[in-house]
């Protein structure tokens, strides 16, 4: 017989457990309450407890801290979570300890009678006698998610072998003929943004909560078990399993309760995702084809017309090959942009995306895949650009778009105009790097300051350009150009353009408004006005006096 101990601070909820728990078929024979994780740390001390039921958020002592409590001096007692959906960020504790399983408020008979089961198994296996084989199926039932996990990529990655894995097969579920299967992929969108504002920047935590949010919804018709992908972060997988049906009908209710599960996360969480649905089977193997299915329809989905969550279901598979448009790849443009990072000019490196940003807008569109395809070739080829212009490999993405994170840059995006800021924050940070490589190489020379003004004076020159180009500060710069000219920065500028006005000026045939744009003011008004101050007279006054001299 055994002893159980429900923790929770909400009377109604002990209530609940007490009567909906099957306790006399289960073998329990006294199940005791504790009101708050002091006093339930107290009956733990006083009594021989099997399991604990712990409410996460209790005040004084949580659950979290209790279970670490717990760990430390009862390694061997076993631990039941309860939580609500806006509970998650006090369960990172419970994620890492040995629970025997999670129950989520409010609480049914059958998931609560289930969650006992599972623990009363274990309790019982533990009183066998203890041999290695029993202390394996132990650690075996306290890992089954885990080693599901692991099932299920080894089908997906094709490298499950039915013939040695076959004891395996029942966890699943694929032992039974009348099962079928679905693939579900989830794409968090906003995964950056989400992680720092609602978990604390703890990436287990928002997986954790998604694969909740899911399973629970979709446990209303199908059995789910969702895991996050081991090689994409902001990539969920789930399973759906359903004992028979027609396919329509599966189909639609695969549809119906994942667009809920994505309004779901968005209202609790704020999550915004895009969801592909793969392919019906009724063989476990072919799990693979569905989630390509799946995959590849998320990266059909067109950037353009995407409004907020997206849920959407493979197509029929084909043969053909996604052909690479040439207005979606910066190939032919790599050695202009080249060009651009290496004169420390990143605007029109910018430029050049925008470009083709815009036409995409106005013609192609743009789908996930293709999007996810250009960032991928993108980093490749700014990588090559960046070693040979002399930037150190450890401060670059060398592993892929993915370590972009690292560097302070985001791949969140859910729109076109998103994901064109993302590719000019890329182009930015690659700019930034191959200028400071430049500049490590070469010592600063503000004559270099001055034969630019020289041959760019009638662009619009400031001086934070030349502050970024080199690493220095605004007013070091200004202090070392002074004293190596006798000018201020803008004072040099104003004075190249005064020099080339009176050079312009004593061509009669340049009309002063043509004077004007060729030296970069706006207008003609604005030109006058800045050469009488300079040399107190205006620019028709001075070509006349200057015509009078000629005579």
């Amino acid at each position: 017989m055994y002893k159980v101990l429900i923790i929770d601070d909400e009377e109604p909820l002990r209530d609940a457990i007490r009567i909906l728990g099957d306790w006399k078929g289960l073998g329990v024979d006294e199940v005791l309450e504790a009101d708050g994780g002091r006093i339930g740390l107290d009956m733990l001390r006083k009594h021989k407890i099997d399991l604990a039921m712990v409410d996460m958020k209790m005040p004084e002592l949580n659950g979290m801290e209790l279970l670490q409590i717990i760990e430390r001096e009862y390694p061997d007692l076993l631990t039941i979570v309860i939580s609500g959906y806006n509970d998650f960020e006090y369960t990172r504790q419970a994620i890492r300890s040995k629970v025997v399983d999670y129950l989520l408020k409010p609480v049914n008979r059958n998931d609560l009678n289930q969650s006992l089961r599972k623990a009363i198994d274990v309790l019982e296996a533990k009183r066998m006698k203890e041999s290695e084989f029993i202390k394996r199926n132990i650690t075996l039932n306290m890992s089954l998610p885990r080693l599901k996990e692991k099932v299920y990529l080894s089908i997906i990655e094709r490298s499950f072998k039915s013939q040695t894995n076959e004891a395996f097969l029942p966890l699943i579920g694929a032992d039974d003929p009348g099962n079928r299967f679905t693939a579900v992929t989830l794409r968090v969108l906003n995964l950056e943004l989400i992680r720092k504002k609602r978990f604390h920047g703890d990436i287990d935590l928002l997986h954790f909560a998604v694969a909740n949010v899911i399973n629970e919804i979709a446990g209303d018709h199908f059995s789910a078990f969702t895991f996050a992908s081991p090689k994409l972060e902001r990539e969920m997988i789930a399973v759906l399993t359903v004992k028979g049906g027609y396919t329509e009908d599966i189909a639609y209710r695969a549809m119906h309760l994942m667009k809920k599960a994505s309004s779901t996360l968005n209202d609790l969480f704020g999550i915004s995702a895009a969801i592909g649905i793969g392919q019906i089977t009724d063989d476990a193997m072919d799990i693979a084809v569905s989630y390509e299915g799946a995959k590849a329809a998320i990266s059909g989905l067109d950037l353009s017309k995407l409004k907020g969550i997206a849920v959407t279901a493979a197509a029929i598979r084909t043969a053909v090959l996604p052909v690479v448009k040439e207005s979606q790849s910066l190939t032919s443009r790599m050695s202009i942009i080249r060009s651009m990072l290496e004169n420390g000019n990143p605007q029109s490196a910018k430029s050049v995306i925008s470009e083709m940003m815009n036409r995409l807008k106005a013609s192609d569109g743009l789908s996930f895949g293709d999007a996810d395809r250009l960032l991928r070739e993108l980093v490749f080829l700014l990588n090559d650009i960046a070693l040979e212009l002399g930037a150190k490999p450890d401060r670059l993405p060398m592993r892929g778009e993915q370590e972009l994170r690292s560097f302070g840059i985001p791949l969140d995006f859910a729109s076109l105009e998103e994901y064109e800021s993302l590719l000019h924050r890329i182009a930015d940070y690659y700019s930034g790097e191959i200028r400071k490589a430049q500049t490590a190489n070469q010592p600063f020379d503000a004559g270099d300051i001055k034969s630019y003004i020289d041959n760019h004076y009638f662009e619009d020159i400031k001086i934070s350009m030349f502050a970024e180009k080199h690493f220095l500060s605004r007013e070091y710069l200004m202090k070392l150009f002074k004293q190596q000219f006798g000018y201020g920065i803008h004072e040099y500028v104003q004075k190249v353009r005064m020099d080339k006005a009176k050079e312009l000026l004593d061509d009669s045939s340049l009309k002063i408004q043509d004077i004007s744009e060729m030296l970069g003011y706006k207008d003609k008004n604005y030109f006058s006005k800045a050469f009488r101050n300079y040399y107190s007279v205006s620019p028709s006054e001075y070509r006349a006096a200057a015509g009078m001299v000629k005579k």
